[in-house]
């Protein structure tokens, strides 16, 4: 039973692609928008310095102010930039899963930190950083290098007036967007080459159609029929000619679109949380589903495409050529309105105080230079042009009327103009204003300040830190994105395909060797698999803090400077090969490899104690070596003790075996001795252990015939027990 359905259901039938109607409604859409690109190019030119348009310079030249700009917030977005630069992090690849996928995600970090730097990541991240920080949005784009002798992938910074996006998204990575177009203007041939497959449209198209002989327009069938179609098409276009052609300098501006397509299709939840799409060839698939072990389910996904337009003619449109499932472009997020959600930067909010500065210099050193005169017409006798182009230079010759001035003309000069406090504070407070509006502090730019202390200018500088909080949080998220895609390639390239990754130990840590996509085969099974798969490993990019600046390596090896001197020596021996890690100088390997070497060789103290001990063992060995002698020379003696011995105890044996015997056979003859002879070994201290005898044997014995007893009193009657005539007598007490 499939979850979500009842009944067979097939997936939604896929299209042919991205129709002109619904391109043609995202570019009005597109129109649409705020206009905000205007204001963002604008902001851009005020950090370049570019901060008085035309209309200003016409007035001022009217009144006779000169122009005068003091460029304020150029150097302090530099100083954001710079930070940026200085604390640089690079990635590091991570498995989801903490006891498995360890050497593929350390193999995988290795090959992201070759392509970080081949691919020139860093350089694109500066830059789509710089248009965040001051206009509000920085675009990275993460793709395939289209040139065979290039690096294979490529890291490129992209204006933002090139990339039009869903302005309906609300993820920061436009993973819910439904489109994202590209603008690229090139010359005619180079599209040509682009699409060879399209190259009579293209240059038709680029020409503005004057090629085409309109009489063909009309016939049915033959090889202009579809260029009459796209030709016909581009009649009935509603988008102005001059957004994507330029036949003047024989240009065009393709689209290139990449847009969602939605669909639903069957997945298979696996035990371990992944998820894969349901594949019927896929036999694997097939036994999952039959075993029971997984329920396909019903699932409504996106399908990212890609497809090209040359105005209202579509060139291509296939699947994305990718295995993630986002557009190759990348957004750096600054600000952003509330309820238009344009972005911007933090330089809208310094330009008017730009402008007061600009204004207020200008004033200044127009007020200076000023000069008022006060005259009755006629007392001049230039004209007043020249009188005045005159009376401007410190080194004047103006020549008055004689007459005029003595029937009671008037001539003045007055050059009384002064810059009061109030002004020059006004002016002071402007220029601090644009760092203020930044939340940017003078120690945070390097100069001096009010703070003295060094506690003061930290924290200052965190101030700082905290108000680009937000901004440097958006830019990590979006760095981290482009670490994901770059990975995604990477493994890409690598799947099925067995590969060695060396990975160096810098001198502290053994060098390895780690076996990607490596075939095996189980002994118990037979099964073939790969061990350490990478299209099997769940992985995540993340950021760390990697010393990849010189600055940043400075501050590392400083506080570990300071934690190095409060250690132990024996902890110093240890944590010094670090030390050096972060130091940039030449054969830092070899260096450590030696140092290493050079601890591990012993001490004058050590190799003394060394040479008492191996003293005293040649001293134990000497002596035991005597004794060993010793006793091999006794040896002899105690053999012959030995058999000595033997033979006594033999001899002794057979005397108490004859003894034994000669025993046994009185008390067979007469058992009357057994009882005697027991009680004089019990009184000699023997213990009888009532051992049964080692043969029994019975011999017939005659009947005795009683004697006749003797009645004499000369010869008292025989006892018939040995105790019995014990009590007898004077010494038994018995009568």
């Amino acid at each position: 039973m499939i979850k979500g359905d009842t009944n067979t259901v097939e997936a939604a039938t896929r299209d042919d692609g991205l129709s002109l109607l619904e391109f043609s409604g995202w570019l009005r859409e597109l129109q649409e928008q705020p206009a905000w690109r205007a204001r963002a190019d604008r902001e851009s030119d005020y950090y370049d310095g570019n901060q008085l348009d035309a209309e200003i310079l016409r007035r001022q030249r009217e009144i006779g102010i000169p122009p005068a700009i003091e460029p304020l917030i150029g150097p302090t977005i530099d100083a954001v930039l710079g930070a940026e630069a200085k604390s640089r992090t690079d990635w590091r690849v991570t498995a989801d899963h903490d006891r498995e996928g360890v050497d593929v995600a350390e193999a995988l970090n290795q090959r992201l930190n070759q392509a970080e730097r081949q691919a020139k990541a860093d350089d694109a991240c500066s830059a789509a950083y710089a248009s965040q920080i001051k206009v509000g949005i920085g675009w990275v784009e993460v793709a395939r290098e289209a040139d065979p002798f290039r690096y294979p992938y490529r890291c490129l910074s992209i204006h933002r007036n090139e990339i039009w996006w869903d302005f309906l998204a609300k993820e920061p990575d436009l993973s819910d967007a439904r489109y994202l177009i590209r603008r690229k203007w090139m010359q005619v041939k180079q599209a040509v080459l682009l699409f060879p497959e399209c190259a009579e449209l293209i240059r038709s198209a680029g020409a503005g159609w004057h090629t085409l002989d309109p009489a063909t327009i009309g016939l049915d069938g033959g090889a202009s029929t579809d260029l009459a179609m796209s030709w016909n098409m581009e009649r009935g276009w509603s988008i102005e000619e001059q957004e994507w052609r330029d036949s003047a300098n024989q240009r065009v501006c393709l689209f290139e679109c990449w847009y969602r397509q939605w669909e639903r299709v069957l997945v298979l939840k696996l035990a371990d949380g992944r998820v894969v799409e349901y594949e019927p060839v896929n036999e694997a698939h097939q036994l999952a589903v039959a075993l029971g072990g997984v329920v396909p389910e019903y699932a409504v996904v996106p399908r990212v495409r890609l497809s090209w337009w040359l105005g209202p003619h579509r060139l291509s449109d296939a699947p994305t050529p990718y295995r993630h499932k986002h557009f190759p472009y990348v957004p750096f997020w600054g600000k952003r309105e509330d309820r238009t959600r344009a972005p911007y930067g933090l330089i809208r909010g310094m330009m008017f105080l730009q402008d007061e500065v600009n204004a207020r210099i200008s004033k200044m050193h127009w007020g200076l230079a000023a000069t008022r005169t006060t005259r009755t017409d006629g007392a001049v006798k230039d004209d007043d042009t020249t009188f005045r182009r005159e009376v401007a230079r410190p080194d004047a010759d103006i020549v008055l009327d004689h007459d005029h001035m003595r029937n009671g003309g008037v001539f003045k000069v007055e050059r009384d103009f002064q810059l009061n406090q109030q002004q020059y504070q006004r002016l002071a407070d402007a220029r601090e204003g644009i760092k203020r509006t930044g939340g940017i502090y003078n120690a945070f730019m390097g100069q001096d300040g009010q703070a003295n202390s060094g506690v003061a200018i930290a924290g200052l500088v965190e101030q700082s830190n905290q108000t680009l909080a937000d901004l440097n949080d958006n830019a990590a998220y979006a760095r981290s994105q482009v670490g994901e895609l770059l990975l995604s390639m990477v493994i890409e390239d690598l799947i099925g395909k067995p590969d060695e990754v060396f990975i160096d130990g810098e001198g502290i840590r053994d060098d390895k060797q780690i076996a990607l996509n490596a075939p095996r085969t189980d002994p118990d099974t037979g099964v073939q698999y790969l061990d350490n798969d990478v299209e099997r490993i769940r992985l995540k990019v993340g950021l760390e803090d990697v010393p990849s600046t010189p600055t940043f390596r400075a501050q590392q090896l400083n506080a570990m400077s300071e934690a190095f001197k409060s250690m132990p020596p024996q902890y110093q021996r240890v944590m010094f090969p670090f030390l050096l890690v972060l130091m940039d100088v030449p054969n830092q390997r070899a260096i450590i490899e030696a140092i290493q070497q050079a601890d591990q060789q012993e001490t004058p103290e050590q190799v003394e104690q060394q040479m008492q001990a191996a003293i005293e063992r040649v001293k134990k060995d000497i002596q035991y070596d005597l004794k060993l002698r010793e006793l091999d020379q006794r040896q002899p003696l105690v053999d012959a003790q030995v058999a000595r011995t033997r033979h006594e105890a033999a001899g002794k044996g057979v005397e108490s075996m004859f003894s034994a015997t000669q025993a046994a056979a009185n008390i067979a003859n007469q058992p009357d001795i057994a009882p005697l002879a027991d009680e004089m070994l019990a009184s000699a201290g023997f213990e009888d252990s009532n051992a049964a005898p080692l043969a029994v044997t019975t011999t017939p014995v005659a009947p005795q015939v009683p004697l006749p007893r003797n009645t004499s009193p000369q010869f008292p009657a025989r006892p018939a027990t040995a105790a019995a005539g014990l009590d007898r007598g004077i010494e038994g007490g018995a009568l």
